[in-house]
């Protein structure tokens, strides 16, 4: 028999690997639209394997979520502590740097914005909203900027995710040019 611990990173690394699969099949279809056979398959698992592993589709997708944040969180925090200046705008640039790398992954922003659509389920909304604030906080900490300078930072990255999602770089209309202008995606 295979000591405890063996069987608990087996299923640490099957979740990881569900919840990974999780965010690719969610960014498509949304909660509502998306079966877990569906997850189940994408990560190559059984749909009852997905249930002994969370608690139901809910839990999946709060895991999904609660992963995209996560790695938002832990980019900006390596960006910003990597930048050898304590300048904070210097430091909000390197971050930024690491977000604009981040939101190539579309399934990545398209996964929060599929969170956000869905955030009339509360379970969804509270990981939302905790997902917002770790990575409030991870800027705040590590870029020592003012509030003013985190909201901007948090707004710039949500404008930053509608120009990628409607690939509004390729608009070629001047309300378009007006809303990407100084927007790096």
């Amino acid at each position: 028999m295979f000591p405890r611990t063996s069987l608990r990173s087996t299923a640490e690394a099957q979740r990881a690997r569900i919840t990974t699969a999780a965010v690719h099949v969610f960014a498509e279809k949304g909660y509502h639209a998306t079966p877990v056979a569906d997850v189940a398959a994408a990560a190559g698992v059984s749909p009852a394997y997905v249930f002994r592993l969370f608690p139901g589709k809910l839990g999946v997708f709060v895991a999904a979520v609660d992963d995209t944040y996560a790695r938002v969180a832990d980019a900006l925090v390596a960006a910003g502590e990597a930048c050898p200046s304590t300048d904070v705008s210097q430091r909000l640039e390197a971050m930024t740097t690491a977000y604009v790398a981040l939101v190539a992954d579309r399934d990545l922003i398209m996964m929060q914005a599929q969170a956000q659509s869905a955030s009339s389920v509360a379970e969804i909304r509270d990981a939302v909203r905790a997902g917002l604030g770790s990575v409030v906080r991870a800027v705040e900490r590590v870029s020592g900027a003012a509030p003013a300078e985190v909201q901007r930072f948090i707004a710039y990255g949500q404008l930053c995710h509608l120009v990628v999602q409607t690939d509004l770089g390729a608009v070629p209309a001047s309300w378009a040019a007006s809303v990407t202008a100084g927007i790096r995606h």
